[in-house]
């Protein structure tokens, strides 16, 4: 018999900026990023059963999204679990993942699902704030933010977190190929070509790496080594610029390119344009830090 049933969203982000500024002593890479949460979200429904025997089950609704131990939402569980004081493996809790953010496109699905995650495994448990926040910091780098939202700046390794303030108002346009990147993958391109072992595969940007055909910069440094291998990354910010957008840049460590504009008439007539057999278009707006906190409160459906 099921007993408390919680409700949460886990936001997307794009990366306004993001200067990678070099390889730190314990091998993760010196970030200075301009986190912005964006409208669209994935949800989560936790499901506390009053047989704690139970074992813990993960599900979600894309076959692609792995549902075990290697999911962030997985480790998130187990983390307050541990952080609650209880021994042994997750019981007696159920979670539906219900996946909108797409996997593999910079736009920290996997990170705000786990930080989605923490909140809820907070309030079922009694977990204090800062042993939330410890666990997030230990999930992975992005995962602090998503405690946060609104515009923010993460510099380290983008988990040291200095609010800004709120930028204006935005709609996004993101553009989705038909491909992922592994982050993984984007920095070692990174790597290589400032290495000089890239060579001159790929349209060069500006100075520093993160130019884009229109010269736009708007400092993404993975955006000309991952567009070296995806040449498709330039056409979409290219298509962008001449749909108006300010700025269009590629998100994270890709694949998805977004273009902010400034109507909702606007967006939509760029993501009309846009829109390919082999791509998807999607029409959202940023969030301000008031705005997230509200649509990331946690909804209780049952006591």
């Amino acid at each position: 018999m099921a007993g408390r049933v919680l409700r949460v969203h886990a936001f997307a982000k794009i990366n306004l900026t993001l200067r990678v500024l070099g390889v730190r002593a314990d091998g993760y890479h010196e970030l200075r990023t301009t986190f912005q949460s964006i409208a669209l979200h994935d949800t989560l429904t936790f499901t506390q059963h009053r047989d704690r025997s139970l074992p813990f089950v993960l599900r979600c609704d894309d076959p692609a999204c792995p549902a075990d131990r290697t999911n962030l939402v997985w480790r998130a569980v187990d983390a307050m679990w541990r952080a609650a004081g209880r021994r042994g493996d997750p019981s007696g809790l159920r979670v539906r993942l219900v996946k909108r953010i797409p996997m593999q496109a910079g736009l920290g699905g996997g990170s705000s699902d786990a930080a989605a995650a923490l909140r809820a495994c907070a309030a079922l448990w009694d977990v204090g704030d800062a042993k939330m926040r410890r666990a997030a910091a230990r999930l992975g780098a992005d995962v602090p933010y998503f405690l946060e939202g609104g515009t923010v700046l993460g510099v380290e390794r983008g988990d040291r977190l200095l609010p800004l303030a709120d930028r204006m108002a935005s709609w996004v346009v993101l553009v989705l190929p038909a491909f992922g990147v592994r982050t993984k993958d984007a920095y070692g391109w990174l790597d290589e070509q400032r290495a000089g072992r890239a060579g001159g595969a790929g349209r060069a940007g500006k100075a520093g790496g993160t130019g884009g055909p229109g010269g736009n910069d708007v400092g993404n440094d993975l955006q000309t080594p991952v567009a070296a291998h995806h040449p498709e990354i330039f056409r979409i910010i290219a298509a962008l610029e001449r749909a108006g957008a300010e700025p269009a840049a590629m998100s994270g460590s890709g694949s998805a390119v977004f273009g902010l504009f400034g109507s909702r008439a606007q967006a939509e007539s760029a993501a009309r344009s846009l829109s390919r057999r082999r791509r998807r278009t999607l029409v959202t707006r940023t969030l301000t830090r008031a705005g997230y906190e509200r649509r990331t409160s946690i909804t209780p459906l049952s006591q």
